[in-house]
């Protein structure tokens, strides 16, 4: 069972997160690397960010996060 300040804090990650991975995604597309860099970059963030998703989805089943800092 989540409680509301578990469930409360896993939101506002997750929009904190989302909002960092769009302005990383909004930098890359602002700087415009050469194709291959910019290629790379948009791959290296978008895998980044599915294992973030993944990490606090996973925090819910166990209660535990996955990354710790």
């Amino acid at each position: 069972m989540i409680s509301i300040t578990g469930a409360v804090s896993i939101i506002v990650t997750l929009i904190v997160a989302g909002l960092i991975f769009w302005l990383l995604w909004w930098l890359i597309n602002y700087v415009n690397p050469p194709e291959p860099f910019k290629k790379i970059a948009t791959v290296i963030l978008a895998i980044v960010a599915v294992l973030v998703c993944i990490g606090i989805l996973l925090s819910i089943l166990n209660g535990q996060p996955i990354f710790r800092p």
